[in-house]
């Protein structure tokens, strides 16, 4: 008898004012992706099942809607559709807010499509943290949460568990980061094939965009991750990381291998080379200095890691996939 694929819940949320384009398009994305994993016939790739979640009043969001009813195992990740109009960030329910913080606790990617990155905004969730939004609502979002480092410019920030995208029809692009991330590289770019969107080249060319494993259950490893997420895994120590845990250090280590599947190095490796990624991807500064805002005081070791987990030097990576023009030289 053929083992049954592991299911995975993906919630997407409804909210007054939430654009239900997004909503059903998003339904759609990932029910065109269970069935080009399908079209795989592999056993080891996991069937999404989509659920969506409506906001009344100020209560937590309630299930209304399930594309694959059944065990309840938890939601791998939360998507925060855009809006077209009417939303106020100082009216959002304290039911929500307590609901999101509840799922990125309990291991959830949270992900916030154009000012929708306001609602993960108001959860608190993002201070100290990178995020961007809608260029009309860039200088009210600067204004009111001064602790997030808003990158206005940028058209998706993916800080590992939370997730933030610019523009209005940015959640195609969300969700396929999020398919890229549970199904493979490959059945994203199949999938915004057969939907005719774009799709960023470089998941597939330089491997997945690093996917932490956040659902694992261990809250004391959860904890951790979501403490180097929140620093960049810059200035860390294995000691550091122990005591953040409330472990002692070997068992740490045999918990977070257990729970992310790497050594805490490498994962503080993947975490740098990441935020490294989308650097050269969207800004135009040097490689030496983006070595050393990702955490490496040897520029030379940078480019040795990056290689080994692009497959690419730094400056080739900014040549095929950077977004920015070169600057200007005045002669």
């Amino acid at each position: 008898m053929d083992a049954k694929p592991a299911v995975v819940e993906l919630g997407v949320l409804i909210y007054p004012g939430a654009q239900l384009a997004a909503v059903h398009g998003l339904t759609d994305l990932f029910a065109v992706a269970n069935r080009v994993a399908a079209e795989h016939q592999s056993a080891q790739l996991p069937r999404l099942r989509v659920s969506h979640w409506q906001v009344e009043g100020d209560q937590p969001p309630v299930r209304d809607h399930d594309s694959d009813p059944g065990t309840d195992a938890g939601l791998v990740a939360v998507v925060i559709p855009p809006s077209i109009g009417g939303f106020s960030a100082a009216q959002v329910p304290a039911g929500l807010i307590h609901w999101l913080r509840e799922q990125h606790a309990r291991g959830a990617t949270l992900g916030g499509v154009c000012v929708g990155s306001m609602l993960l905004a108001e959860s608190g969730l993002l201070d100290g943290r990178s995020a961007t939004t809608h260029w009309t609502s860039a200088k009210a979002f600067a204004e009111r949460y001064p602790h997030i480092k808003l990158k206005a410019d940028t058209p998706i920030v993916d800080d590992g568990d939370l997730i933030t995208t610019a523009g209005l029809m940015a959640w195609s692009e969300l969700g396929l980061r999020l398919v890229d991330r549970l199904l493979g590289p490959s059945i994203a770019s199949a999938t915004a094939r057969f939907l005719v969107v774009e799709h960023s080249d470089s998941a597939s060319a330089c491997g997945s965009n690093f996917a932490p494993i956040l659902n694992h259950g261990d809250a004391a490893i959860l904890k951790v991750q979501h403490w180097l997420q929140g620093n960049g895994a810059t200035d860390v120590s294995l000691t550091a990381m122990a005591e953040r845990a409330g472990l002692e250090e070997r068992t740490f280590l045999r918990r977070f291998r257990a729970a992310t599947g790497l050594k805490p190095t490498e994962y503080c490796q993947h975490l740098r080379v990441g935020k490294a990624r989308e650097m050269l991807e969207f800004t135009n500064g040097t490689i030496d200095h983006i070595a050393w805002t990702v955490g490496y005081q040897d520029p030379g070791a940078f480019r040795a890691t990056f290689r080994k987990i692009t497959g690419l030097a730094p400056s080739e990576y900014r040549t095929r996939f950077g977004n920015l023009t070169p600057p200007h030289i005045s002669r």
